[in-house]
């Protein structure tokens, strides 16, 4: 694979647009209008209601954007202790998590929202996050959920939207926080943030560190255990220039959890326990749900690095402009053993077994980038605009290496290359057969170089009338290198086990847009109408092509068209109490075309890019203060899914993992001598693993039941700086499916009743 970053097409007509837009945004901001806002993330712990996002392709507050965007404020983050993304995610409704293919096990944020695949458009500051890691928000200000097309703000991405984690930067304050956490599973964390301002100097320096280590509630020797620090220093904060230096290393150390078999769950299905099978009439009892199926060898390491620096600069009230370069590199290996098939034609349970298959993955990602933003207000006669522009350069690469001799994990005395377990009684120190890993020289590596140009524009005239409009071309080059070893079948004149490469290439300028229209009844209130674009070319997920015409892998294949995805929009948004608290909706309708399903029925091999899904709803929120005590966050949404377009097995079926009903909700009172009282109600509707019209009483564990989680919280300060504070989650301790993978054979259990005990310090 090529080690220099390719040229890319186009390049030079992205540069030539961005040149044309700056100077015009120049030229207009000499005769200036009201001065533009001021982008910034500073205060969300605060409060839970935000109101701006911190990306400066915004050009509006939340209140007057014509689009579903939820923020998940520091606030709410420290008081539920959410520790992870997936975590902080429960705070939005729509989103529902993925336990990976038939026969591996996804890793990290798998994230599904609204009816698509959201873990390829997760960011980190605007900036794409590469890799299949779980992210910790220790040093994250706040989590930003866009919903819609990302195509406009990002480039290539999911038709349901993006995920941003907005990162803590120095602040001109002077403060310190440190958190030491204990609870169930032997869970322990401590969490440092030091602020320290040089007033005379306008800089500041800030500090983030964290420490974990324990168990997972409700899971038998699955480990969690990290650090991390993230050191950044800011100069200029008092001045029109103003530079951020920060750096990101994290590292984890874990053990993974392949889940357990779904045997006993409402629609589990077995031959064996069907009429005329070996086991008929008997009813399979579940598995404890603690129950591990791997072995104390498996592990999941992860790596990363990451630098930015971002330069600021005021030209004036009215023209800032922001450059930011980001260097990142991550690292993940892992061995899993996970379960499969359930063998139970003995009469006697304690003889059933489940099988199991042990997973090696080693994989890379590089991510260097260069983003230029140029935001600027200035008047036309009677429009007022307010306008943003901006160039990226972006370089991602990714390499995964094939490894062999992962070895087979079976019982003393069982067949050989038996690979089994006990069903109810697995055993973690089964021995294991040839557990020494190594390469075999298979690989694949691919990287995709992108230059974006972008151009929004917010138009105000008639004092309450706002019209917002941007477009986006990515110009993208990627290219995909792989080797496989020979077979006297796929390669006859080649000796057996000789090394072919293989080189693919795909190349395309991708086209996004959007416009929304809003009117201003109030000055605390807007209702809108809008409608965005987005486009996901071959190999945009994952870095990969293939040559493939049938199967999961022809959607790569460089001759296919892009997927393309649309969102119109109707929504109204609503600040009350003195802008304090927020009341959202929107009912919407998402379409995904040129999915590639195999739709002749002469030749059932044949791909043909016809298939269509839609996605339809409301969805509903609240967030803010309602009284000086009293604080709400809660959302709801509902969907109606739907195929379009695809085989005739799935034409008029519900998308998969597309739950129709979610709500989530968390509240604090604070009472007057110094306790705080909380708490929140999470429910999930019925989950579908599949898109099939086929749902046959043989099928295997076709969903995943709905449930609800209720969370506590109870803190109280003592004296000025300590705080303690009790969290208690799932206190019903109900037994759901956090999530399930895509066969139907096993799951991930939901965490049983469990509590976390913390004491912070603040100066």
């Amino acid at each position: 694979m090529r080690d220099s970053i390719p040229g890319t097409r186009g390049s030079a007509l992205a540069a030539a647009i961005f040149t044309v837009l700056q100077a015009s945004a120049l030229h207009a901001a000499e005769d200036p209008p009201q001065s533009m806002r001021k982008i910034s993330v500073e205060g969300t712990e605060e409060a839970a209601k935000v109101d701006e996002v911190s990306s400066p392709k915004f050009t509006q507050p939340l209140l007057d954007t014509p689009q579903t965007i939820a923020v998940i404020s520091g606030k709410v983050l420290q008081q539920q202790q959410s520790t992870t993304l997936s975590q902080a995610l429960r705070n939005t409704p729509g989103v529902t998590f993925l336990l990976g293919e038939n026969g591996n096990t996804a890793t990290g944020d798998s994230i599904f929202m609204r009816g698509f695949d959201t873990q390829g458009s997760i960011f980190i500051d605007g900036i794409r996050d590469l890799g299949t890691i779980s992210r910790d928000t220790f040093n994250t200000e706040q989590v930003e959920v866009a919903k819609g097309p990302s195509g406009p703000d990002n480039g290539r991405g999911a038709a349901s939207g993006y995920i941003n984690l907005a990162t803590k930067v120095p602040l001109a304050d002077n403060f310190s926080r440190s958190t030491v956490s204990y609870g169930t599973a032997d869970n322990s964390r401590i969490t440092g943030d030091l602020n320290q301002y040089f007033a005379g100097a306008g800089a500041a320096l800030r500090l983030n560190a964290m420490v974990q280590h324990g168990g997972v509630d409700g899971r038998d020797h699955v480990e969690r255990n990290s650090w991390a620090i993230a050191p950044s220093l800011a100069l200029g904060l008092d001045s029109d220039t103003r530079a951020y230096f920060y750096l990101l290393h994290t590292k984890q150390d874990n053990r993974p959890d392949g889940g357990i078999p779904t045997i006993g769950l409402d629609g589990f299905f077995n031959a064996a326990f069907a009429p005329g099978g070996a086991n008929s009439g008997l009813r399979p009892g579940k598995v404890d749900r603690d129950n591990f199926y791997g072995a104390l060898s498996d592990f999941d390491d992860v790596e990363g690095t990451m630098f930015t620096a971002r330069i600021e600069h005021d030209f004036n009230d009215n023209l800032r402009l922001r450059n930011t370069s980001r260097y990142g590199k991550s690292e993940q290996s892992y061995l899993l053993t996970g379960v499969n098939a359930i063998t139970a034609t003995d009469p006697d349970p304690d003889a059933w077994t489940v099988s199991r298959s042990r997973q090696a993955k080693f994989q890379e990602n590089t991510v260097l980038t260069n983003q230029t933003n140029l935001t600027a207000t200035f008047q036309t006669g009677a429009l007022e605009h307010s306008l943003t522009s901006g160039l990226e350069f972006i370089y991602e690469k990714q390499f995964n290496p094939t490894y062999i001799g992962q070895g087979t994990m079976a019982p003393a005395g069982s067949a050989a290359n038996a690979n089994l377990a006990n069903l109810y009684n697995p055993n973690p120190r089964d021995p294991i057969t040839g557990r020494d890993l190594a390469r075999n020289g298979v690989y694949t590596k691919g990287d995709t170089t992108t230059v974006g140009a972008y151009l929004f524009d917010t138009i105000s005239f008639a004092e309450r009338w706002e019209v917002t409009g941007g477009i986006r071309l990515d110009d993208y080059t990627t290219q995909f290198e792989s080797a496989t070893l020979s077979t006297a079948t796929t390669h006859p004149t080649l000796p057996v086990g000789t090394l072919v490469p293989t080189d693919l290439e795909s190349s395309d300028t991708l086209f996004a847009y959007k416009v929304g229209v809003l009117y201003k009844p109030r000055e605390n209130g807007s209702v809108y109408l809008s409608y965005a674009t987005s486009q996901q070319p071959p190999g945009g997920n994952n870095f990969t092509l293939s040559t493939a015409t049938t199967g999961n892998n022809a959607v790569n294949n460089p001759n296919v068209d892009p997927q393309k995805s649309s969102n119109v929009e109707l929504g109204a948004k609503w600040d009350l109490n003195d802008g304090a608290f927020a009341v959202t909706g929107a009912i919407f309708r998402s379409e995904n075309e040129n999915d590639l399903v195999q739709n002749d029925p002469t030749d059932p091999s044949a791909i043909q890019q016809l298939g269509k899904k839609r996605v339809q709803g409301i969805e509903l929120g609240v967030v803010g203060r309602v009284t000086d005590a009293w604080e709400l966050s809660a959302g709801v949404a509902k969907l109606d899914t739907e195929v379009l377009e695809g085989t005739a097995a799935q034409n008029g079926a519900q998308i998969n993992w597309s739950p129709e009903l979610t709500f989530t909700s968390w509240t604090t009172y604070q009472l007057p001598f110094g306790l705080t009282i909380g708490g929140g109600v999470r429910y999930v509707d019925t989950v579908f693993r599949s898109i099939s019209n086929n749902i046959t009483g043989t099928t295997n564990t076709p969903e995943a039941p709905d449930y609800w989680v209720v969370d506590a919280m109870l803190s109280y300060v003592i004296g000025e700086h300590l705080t303690v504070q009790l969290n208690g989650y799932n206190l019903a301790d109900e037994l759901y499916v956090a999530s399930l993978n895509n066969g139907g054979s096993r799951y991930s259990p939901g965490a049983p009743r469990s509590a976390l005990l913390s004491f912070s310090v603040d100066f």
